[in-house]
């Protein structure tokens, strides 16, 4: 049998060397169902210890029940008895507190204006009976107190208003003889004090004359004030001036 040649040597051996480079290739790649999409990333999902997700589930309902015991607090302190008693009493002490204050500006006194009074014939007014008279003269005649004349006053003139103005008493004292007094006027007796009446329908006043002292006084009193200005200074006169008998005009 004749020797074989190197080259046929490597033919032989070729077929083998083909096939096991093949076998390598077919190992070493993957298949088309074992391997993932070039598309697509593969992140592998961390393992979670259950005791680290039991503990985790147990801080966040430890959580939710602190908030709840939070909100629970704060309700009940919002409604707390102490808060609904000061809702409820701070509008009743402000109500009380603008009723005071109204009543308060009702009773206070009104600031009136000075009153003017016109000048009248009056010879007598710096005599001796009306320096006497005028100083006993009170402040307040019934509801009427003492008035502000504007000056200059006349003399010996005195004048009383209500809180809140409106007609005037007024006392003059030094007067001459009023025409109207006679022999036939009507008097009428007031605490010892005999006085003769002038009525001004007009003016809706009455002016009463005392016709039985040193000199003649009026007081001017007008409609609806009562009887308590005209007593009490009959009771001022009787107790401050001595009586006289009247002297009337002629008829």
């Amino acid at each position: 049998m004749a020797d074989s040649t190197p080259e046929d040597r490597d033919e032989a051996t070729a077929p083998d060397d083909t096939a096991a480079a093949d076998a390598i290739s077919s190992d070493a790649e993957p298949t088309s169902d074992d391997s993932p999409s070039s598309g697509e990333d593969v992140h592998p999902e961390p393992a979670v210890e259950p005791g680290l997700a039991d503990d985790t589930d147990s801080d966040a309902d430890d959580s939710d029940s602190g908030d709840e015991d939070s909100d629970d607090a704060d309700l009940e302190s919002h409604h707390s008895p102490a808060l609904i008693a000061t809702a409820v009493a701070l509008p009743v002490v402000l109500i009380v507190a603008v009723l005071v204050a109204a009543f308060i500006a009702l009773r206070a006194p009104v600031e009136r204006e000075p009153l003017a009074l016109g000048p009248v014939p009056a010879p007598a007014a710096d005599g001796p009976a009306c320096q006497t008279l005028l100083p006993a003269l009170p402040a307040d005649l019934g509801d009427y107190t003492k008035s502000t004349l504007v000056e200059p006053a006349p003399p010996a003139t005195r004048a009383w208003q209500l809180p809140d103005g409106g007609d005037p008493i007024t006392l003059r004292c030094g007067l001459d003889r009023p025409l109207e007094f006679n022999r036939a006027s009507p008097l009428t007796v007031i605490d010892g004090v005999k006085w003769f009446q002038i009525r001004d329908e007009v003016g809706k006043t009455g002016t009463w004359f005392a016709v039985d002292r040193e000199t003649y006084i009026a007081l001017t009193v007008p409609d609806g004030s009562g009887t308590s200005g005209v007593q009490t200074v009959s009771d001022i006169i009787t107790a401050n001036l001595p009586a006289r008998e009247p002297t009337p005009g002629e008829l």
